[in-house]
């Protein structure tokens, strides 16, 4: 016996019930399920961003990689009809790989995916967390998602997650083709999604922030910089385009004086959206792994979460002018 979700049509004062599937009606799994569920990912579950799709993985590629706001990873397995058991020992394998992927590996993903780094992607979609205190990677979900599910998958489903925590959950979805031709989707979830989200616990990655400067030499820091300003991502892009061009031309640059040029340059619509913008820059900065931004960029701290008056070293001034034109240069040369 599996479960699965009935449903019944009022015509005329009576209940009809619904048999139509999504076979029967001529849609896919890879042509109109991923479809939808890339559409709209909070389909499976709060809070749940898609940052990769067909991943590849030691064990073969999994449908798609998401993350919570959290920042767990969710490995998401699809089936366009029933979800049988050996679907739990093929995700848990593919969730043990996922496991030892570091935050430049996920963001590698998330690029492919998205065109956007993990953390632009993550300050885009989820404005209400402060990614100085997310953690990557510190546990996997596990989501199998079709239109029934073996009792026995079931059962070892709400075992695992009652008695070991462990967080995976199965969805189970119901197409639906009324007499007028409208189609439906209606869902329902094994595990309380408010059970699952307090069964999650917290291991492993963090992005770590930082306000020391890096202490590297001028070939190394040549390299260092040059590489990562050009990188075709938004926020190295501004930082390249706009901080340090306006730090060269000013001796301090306020966050107002960054805003203004963000909406000169349509990088965002209002003051409101500049400020968002200019925090992913701020972040960016910020990143431990980034110290070699901070041997060049200065800043105060007006307080813990903000910086102000940026500028450049003054024994940095040269060569940032000069990584500035050779860049420049090989943009103009294609």
């Amino acid at each position: 016996m599996s479960t699965e979700i009935k449903v019944w049509q009022i015509i005329e004062d009576k209940l009809q019930l619904i048999k139509t599937t999504m076979i029967e009606a001529g849609r896919t799994e890879p042509e109109d399920l991923e479809k939808w569920i890339k559409s709209n990912p909070s389909i499976l579950g709060q809070d749940i961003l898609i940052i990769g799709e067909q991943v590849q993985t030691k064990s073969g590629p999994l449908d798609f990689l998401g993350i919570d706001k959290s920042g767990n990873l969710a490995v998401i397995e699809l089936k366009r009809d029933r979800v049988p058991r050996k679907t739990l020992s093929q995700a848990i394998d593919y969730a043990s790989d996922v496991a030892s992927w570091d935050v430049d590996k996920i963001s590698e993903i998330c690029t492919k995916y998205t065109g956007l780094g993990l953390e632009d992607y993550l300050n885009e979609k989820f404005e209400d967390i402060d990614l100085e205190d997310l953690l990557i990677n510190k546990t996997q979900r596990i989501l199998l998602v079709g239109f029934s599910i073996e009792e026995s998958l079931q059962r070892m489903i709400e075992w695992l997650s009652n008695n070991y925590s462990v967080s995976i959950n199965a969805v189970i979805l119901k197409y639906i083709k009324t007499k007028s031709g409208d189609e439906l989707i209606a869902r329902t979830v094994i595990i309380p999604e408010e059970i699952e989200m307090e069964r999650i616990r917290r291991r492993h990655f963090q992005i770590s922030m930082s306000d020391e400067p890096g202490n590297y030499d001028t070939e190394e820091l040549r390299d260092l910089l040059k590489k990562y300003l050009s990188e075709n991502r938004p926020t190295p892009k501004r930082i390249r385009e706009i901080l340090l061009p306006l730090c060269l031309k000013h001796n301090v640059v306020t966050r107002e004086m960054i805003k203004k040029e963000l909406i000169k340059r349509g990088e965002a619509q209002d003051e409101g959206k500049a400020g968002i913008v200019l925090t992913t820059i701020s972040r960016e900065i910020g990143f431990e792994q980034r110290d070699y931004l901070r041997q060049i960029i200065r800043y105060d701290k007006p307080n813990p979460w903000q910086k102000e008056n940026y500028r450049l070293a003054e024994e940095c001034k040269d060569l940032v002018e000069n990584i500035l034109e050779e860049l420049d240069k090989q943009v103009e040369k294609g």
